[in-house]
This record gives C-alpha cells, sequence and structure tokens, in this order.
C-alpha cells in the first residue's frame, strides 16, 4: 500500500485533537504546503477554528480520519495518547504519531501491532498562543523519534516547515521534555523569584518585569555568541566572592528559601565559571565556602 511512500506534499495529514499545539502545527503544515486532510476533536469549536483556515479540511470522527489520512498526528494532552491510539483501528504502512515531549513512543503500541508505522514529533517551542506559535516555529528545533520510512517523512516535515531537526533514541522522552522545562517554564520561576525580591521594597511585577526581562534577553544573546560558560554574567563568573557573600546575607534577611534557592544556584554556577576561566581553583574554593556555610 503504503500511501506514505507518496511525495510529502501528497500526503494526506489528520489531526486527532484540536488544541494549541495541533491548531499551531496544523496551520503551519499547511502553509507549508503540506496536505492538511481532516480534524478530529471532541471539542466542536476547536476542530471548526483548526480547519478553518486549511482549504479542504474536513472535521471527521477519529476512525474516519484514522481510515483516511496517512499519516495521523495525535494532539490530545498526553494522558489521552494512548487511549486514543488504543481505541482505533490502524492500517499497515499509515504513519501514528504523537507530538508529546514527555511520553514514549510505546504508548502507541496499538497502531504498530495493527500494522503501522509510529513515532513522536515535538517541536521545540511554546504554544500559549497557537498563531504566534504558528508564526514563530521556523527556526525552531523538532525532536523526532522514528524509523525507517516514517523517520524520513518526518523529518522531510521538520525541512518544510523551516525548522531543524533532533533526533532522540528511545526511552529518553520524560528525560528529554525535563531538559526542555529548564529552557522554558523555569525561566518563569527564576523571574518570578527575581520579581518576588523586587516586591520586598514595595515594587511591583508591572514594575520589575521591564527591567529584568532585557537582562534575560541580552544573557540569551551571549549564550547565542559565547556558548554557556562564556555567556554567563555575575559575580561567580568574575570571581568575586565578596558581592556573592552580600547576596547570601541579604537573602537570608529575607527568607531562608530564597537564600537557599539563591545558593545552590550559585553553586551549579561555579563548574560554568571554571569552564569559562573565568576563576581558577582558589577562587571557586572561596565562593564555594561561603555558599556551602551553615546559615543562621
Amino acid at each position: 500500500m503504503p500511501h506514505t511512500r507518496a511525495p510529502i506534499a501528497e500526503l494526506k495529514i489528520g489531526f486527532i485533537g484540536a488544541g494549541r499545539l495541533g491548531r499551531a502545527l496544523a496551520w503551519s503544515l499547511d502553509a507549508a504546503g503540506c496536505r492538511v486532510h481532516a480534524v478530529a476533536s471532541r471539542g466542536a469549536a476547536r476542530a471548526a477554528e483548526l480547519a478553518a483556515p486549511i482549504a479542504h479540511c474536513a472535521q471527521y470522527p477519529a476512525q474516519r480520519l484514522a481510515d483516511e489520512c496517512d499519516l495521523v498526528f495525535i494532539t490530545t494532552p498526553d494522558g489521552a495518547i494512548q487511549a486514543t491510539a488504543d481505541g482505533l483501528q490502524w492500517r499497515e504502512g499509515q504513519g501514528v504519531v504523537h507530538c508529546s515531549g514527555a511520553t514514549e513512543v510505546s504508548a502507541l503500541a496499538k497502531a504498530a501491532a495493527d500494522g503501522a508505522m509510529i513515532g513522536g514529533f515535538h517541536p521545540m517551542q511554546t504554544f500559549a498562543d497557537p498563531a504566534a506559535a504558528a508564526k514563530s516555529l521556523p527556526g525552531s528545533t523538532i525532536t523526532i523519534e522514528a524509523q525507517g520510512e516514517l523517520s524520513r517523512i518526518l523529518l522531510g516535515l521538520v525541512e518544510r516547515l523551516g525548522c531543524t531537526a533532533n533526533q532522540l533514541p528511545p526511552g529518553m522522552r520524560a528525560r528529554y521534555h525535563a531538559a526542555a522545562g529548564y529552557a522554558s517554564q523555569y525561566i518563569n520561576v527564576v523571574l518570578g523569584e527575581a520579581v518576588r525580591i523586587w516586591q520586598s521594597w514595595g515594587a511591583t511585577e508591572a514594575q520589575a518585569l521591564p527591567a529584568l526581562v532585557p537582562m534575560v534577553r541580552g544573557t540569551l544573546a551571549s549564550i547565542e555568541a559565547a556558548g554557556l560558560a562564556k555567556g554567563m554574567p555575575g559575580p561567580v563568573s568574575r570571581g568575586d566572592a565578596g558581592t556573592v557573600e552580600k547576596h547570601v546575607a541579604a537573602l537570608g534577611e529575607l527568607d531562608g528559601d530564597t537564600a537557599r534557592l539563591y545558593r545552590e544556584l550559585c553553586l551549579r554556577s561555579v563548574s560554568l565559571a571554571l569552564a569559562a576561566g573565568g576563576i581558577d581553583a582558589d577562587k571557586a574554593a572561596r565562593i564555594e565556602a561561603i555558599l556551602r556555610a551553615p546559615q543562621a
């Protein structure tokens, strides 16, 4: 059969699930010249929103979509991926792919047992606003996990989307997804800590963020230009133990949890400062002693 050996632009692509990621990816594939054939979703309004900008994109029950499409993206919430795959009949040579970063491809075992090719396709991008995400997707990295013909197809889609492919070995998805969290939501957490410190003298989040966000942009630009170690700013990077000591004392007066988090982050930054050549072993030892000293 397999219809999947047709040129990528001719493949009938379907989406089961019309959440933010599904909408953004469907719109991006359509803009890239792919044939988004149908969407199935329990939420009729979201399915209609996904289909509306795409010419000839139908709204189908999930089984009809599975029957007609050559490549099916399951873009449901993670907890529904396996149940969705288990509840449908698939066919030999068809591609069935989920878009979760954390869920293993083995969640699609029923599709594989039916003869389908299974894989993962996870865009390393945020999807709070689907329309904005569709525009910002080019230039992003998409992590794929697939074998043989399906790998070829997914790599072709990555290229059409103007993205870079990252190929992941089996069994690594939860670890990989946790790593992605450090580069996305934990920026919010760290900035939240900075804002909370500003609030200790009466400033508001609205006052703090315009001052702090440009620092984040500057740091990211330095990382892109020079790498993690040499792109790291701050007192640890230059061996300024006195400033680190002042920070620890000031945050300890604020509250113990804030000081503990600061010390842990500083300790993790020492190895980067050493790698960059900004400090020597003696300066590193002095900073570590300050950070490991018992706190009152």
